[in-house]
């Protein structure tokens, strides 16, 4: 009688349906990175949506402190007149220096306003409501669009990243972190009415590639807030790949009460709950982009 051979573990494995994470794709597990030999000059990323409320501070703050802890020198830029991530990293924004006394050259070295935060490795230029100012002034001003770009040209040399926090609009302020930065990261909420200007954000960066950044790219999409006990949230994050392709990272940001909490405690989520799924996954979305070469 003839016998059936016992596939091998390996076997075994290799005929498993291979894990399909958020978007569809097959889960990949990217490598923890090497340490870096060198600091600078910086990469520059702009986190940008002209959408309030879809996680664009969480991020800046959460991926800042996880590049941090894989070594790299990050430096924030606050560039929100709300200054919503001084709040939540903690630093002094009144009767100090900040990005508003840089961008109107009334400072004009970044490292007298540059903070430290309780995060080792990462540093923040902190803002405030002054900065909503800034616009006014910089109506009349010769290549206004290029003036952070100057200002953060005098820090490259020090960091390994330089991460901008955008305001929720397409404004000039936006435009200059734009031209400033070598990629733009979109946090995208898995909302419908969050989708619906993700078209509009890439018909702005195309524009300043033509006019004012030629070595621009798109980093990345990064969908936030998912929760896939919805079919809203899975219609959306369908809807994004859909429409974007690679451009959707693989990495997903569901909602979690621990980003608040995080935030009220002015610490990242790694700080705050290290071991909590959340923390891990601004992990892997630091993984992911210098397995992508965008933070490496």
């Amino acid at each position: 009688m003839s016998t059936t051979p016992n596939p091998s573990t390996d076997d075994r494995a290799a005929q498993a349906p291979t894990a399909l994470g958020p978007t569809g794709r097959p889960v990949t597990r990217f490598p923890v990175p090497a340490e870096l030999d060198s600091t600078g000059p910086a990469r520059i990323i702009s986190l940008c949506n002209q959408k309030g409320g879809v996680g664009k501070t969480t991020t800046t703050i959460n991926l800042g402190a996880s590049l941090a802890e894989y070594g790299r020198k990050v430096l924030a830029v606050d560039f929100d007149p709300q200054g919503a991530l001084s709040a939540g990293l903690g630093v002094k924004t009144h009767d100090v220096p900040t990005i508003y006394d840089l961008v109107i050259g009334t400072v004009k070295d970044p490292r007298e306003v540059i903070q430290g935060t309780g995060v080792p490795g990462l540093d923040v230029i902190p803002a405030n409501i002054d900065l909503s100012a800034a616009e006014v002034h910089l109506v009349n001003e010769v290549a206004r669009e290029q003036i952070l770009a100057r200002v953060l040209r005098k820090v490259r040399d020090d960091y390994d990243v330089i991460l901008i926090d955008c305001q929720p609009s397409l404004g000039i302020l936006t435009v200059n972190a734009l031209t400033a930065a070598h990629g733009v990261l979109i946090p995208l909420e898995c909302e419908f009415f969050a989708l619906r200007g993700v078209a509009l954000l890439v018909e702005t960066i195309d524009k300043v590639r033509d006019r004012l950044n030629e070595d621009i790219q798109l980093d990345g999409i990064l969908p936030t807030m998912y929760d896939s006990r919805t079919l809203h949230s899975r219609e959306v994050l369908e809807r994004v790949v859909d429409a974007f392709g690679d451009s959707v990272l693989e990495t997903v940001i569901t909602r979690t009460v621990k980003f608040p909490d995080a935030s009220v405690a002015a610490s990242p989520i790694n700080q705050f709950a290290p071991s909590h799924p959340a923390a891990e996954a601004y992990r892997q979305l630091a993984r992911e982009l210098i397995a992508r070469g965008a933070a490496a």
